[in-house]
């Protein structure tokens, strides 16, 4: 058995909570005592408290608990795990109570050395995003609940179109965190079809006694992303879309949640963009827009004169 097989083989015995000396370890796994012993302190080194009792009646025992612990992580896995759970906190992850007693854990069964290096990667690893309130941290509790046990739940749902919130009936086979927000992608039973729902617009959730069966490979990511982005195999037309001006800016459209998934071609002083005519014609003149004279349409002269249309509309609100 390989060094890390027979580690893990020691830690097991040790956590069996009867005491056990070197000698039992070393014939139950035939290896040499000497290399029971390396073993030990290879351990003890990484942090397992391993208590040592020596006398006739001498061994080893491990601290009570301690199996709890992440034993198999080493300090890179470690350090990407604390990582993530900063990510995870900023998102609005629901469960952070038992995210910071995991890290917490994480942390406690480290030595000084290790815990000390922990916290230098910690140091000055800091993540924004916007703050979600109890209300929507509970409904993605909720949502999490019904999705991993396939209950159907009840929501009364705002959508912006809507003045009122609606109640519906939803089959929820996922969540996803994207561009800043929680969402759930499940079969509405009112509109007889897959939706997907923002979890700031539930204003109340209940849980049913309905069962619902999650499709196979049902992935909500795909599901919100086939239906955020057009098509490329689609028969619409697509349009080239150039774009022009400051490095920044380009660079900035580039990365953008929509552009981004549609960039054919970057040059250092323009990019260019596959987009259908509805997007074109839609939403793509209030994005560029927000750029102001940072960016400069050179293709399609349709989304130029549909920019020239929107500005003039805004002066005309503002001036009334």
């Amino acid at each position: 058995m390989a060094k890390n097989g027979n580690m893990l083989a020691i830690l097991w015995m040790l956590n069996a909570g009867t005491k056990i000396t070197a000698k039992q370890i070393a014939e139950k796994l035939e290896i040499n005592i000497r290399t029971v012993y390396r073993y030990i302190d290879s351990l003890c080194e990484s942090g397992v408290p391993i208590i040592s009792d020596s006398g006739q009646n001498g061994g080893y025992t491990l601290l009570n608990n301690f199996i709890q612990s992440p034993l198999v992580f080493d300090l890179e896995e470690q350090k990407a795990l604390l990582h993530a759970a900063v990510f995870a906190k900023e998102a609005g992850y629901p469960f952070s109570e038992s995210l910071n007693k995991a890290t917490q854990k994480l942390k406690s069964y480290s030595n000084r050395e290790q815990e000390n290096m922990l916290n230098r990667h910690l140091t000055g690893f800091e993540v924004i995003s916007r703050e979600i309130g109890p209300s929507v941290r509970k409904t993605l509790k909720e949502l999490e609940a019904a999705i991993a046990n396939e209950y159907s739940v009840e929501i009364e749902y705002r959508s912006n179109r809507e003045k009122q919130p609606v109640i519906r009936v939803i089959d929820p086979y996922g969540m996803l965190y994207w561009n800043n927000k929680w969402y759930t992608v499940g079969f509405c039973r009112l509109r007889k079809e897959i939706r997907s729902f923002r979890a700031e617009r539930i204003t109340r959730i209940q849980c049913t006694q309905e069962r619902f069966k999650r499709p196979d490979n049902f992935s909500a990511r795909q599901y919100f992303l086939q239906n955020l982005l057009q098509d490329q195999d689609s028969k619409e037309e697509l349009l080239t879309v150039i774009i022009g001006g400051r490095p920044e800016a380009l660079e900035d459209l580039c990365i953008h949640w929509f552009f981004g998934h549609h960039l054919k071609e970057r040059n250092p002083d323009q990019v260019v963009f596959l987009l259908d005519e509805r997007a074109v014609m839609g939403y793509v003149p209030f994005i560029l827009l927000s750029y102001g004279k940072a960016v400069q349409v050179i293709e399609p002269k349709s989304l130029k004169e549909k920019l020239v249309s929107v500005a003039s509309e805004l002066i005309e609100h503002y001036q009334i």
